[in-house]
């Protein structure tokens, strides 16, 4: 069975990889980046490859100070809930009916159950959302996905915002699940992201897969 340094090992050999570390590279030594270099893969360390049975797509990491670490969606535990954070647990309580176990807006229990928070772009400049896009690491986070699709099956894919629904074309549907709604910002919540109810849906589906469910 491969491990995620495995997989990441052999993306890192391929060219596009290669001109994407040095861009990279250059933007932490020039200007502000999150999350933390070592915290670029922090998704991959924390959900192990073998107990994968969710993968959370967003678009790209917080871009305020202290937000981003490494986990779509999640922050560090002592700083205020971001916006999308905070309608990700409003929508955990009107689908389950109770709080989230994650109210201080730390997923890292998530990842650990076997939740992939990924987002479609690993790194961002402060203050400038999307500053990343089209440097390569839709590349990496595409051949990421293709492996997830051809080497698992019954896997959840919850898709949430464009970005993250475009990648629906690599996942095989007859193999795996798919979720998808817009993005939990309050630009877009509003319109399908409040009662998409994708967090009891997940759960159904891993119960008759016979897989646990998801301690949201």
């Amino acid at each position: 069975m491969k491990t995620w340094e495995d997989i990441i090992n052999l993306e890192k050999k391929k060219d596009y990889y290669k001109a994407l570390k040095l861009e990279i590279e250059k933007r932490y030594e020039n200007s502000v980046v999150f999350p933390k270099k070592e915290n670029i893969f922090k998704a991959f360390t924390l959900t192990k490859f073998d107990n994968l049975k969710v993968v959370i797509l967003g678009q790209d990491p917080y871009h305020g100070v202290g937000q981003a670490q490494g986990l779509s969606f999640s922050t560090p535990e002592n700083i205020k809930n971001p916006p999308s954070m905070q309608n990700i647990l409003k929508e955990i309580e009107n689908d389950l009916g109770r709080k989230s176990y994650c109210e201080d807006g730390d997923l890292s229990s998530w990842a650990k159950q076997g939740v992939l928070l990924l987002n479609t772009v690993l790194t961002v400049e402060q203050s400038k959302a999307g500053s990343h896009q089209k440097l390569g690491w839709e590349i990496f986070t595409d051949n990421i996905i293709k492996y997830i699709n051809d080497n698992c099956k019954d896997i959840v894919f919850i898709l949430w915002g464009t970005p993250a629904i475009k990648k629906s074309s690599l996942i095989n549907k007859d193999k795996h699940h798919i979720l998808s709604s817009v993005h939990p910002s309050p630009l877009s919540a509003y319109r399908g992201f409040f009662g998409s109810k994708h967090f009891s849906k997940t759960n159904e589906i891993l119960n008759k897969i016979n897989k646990e469910a998801i301690n949201w």
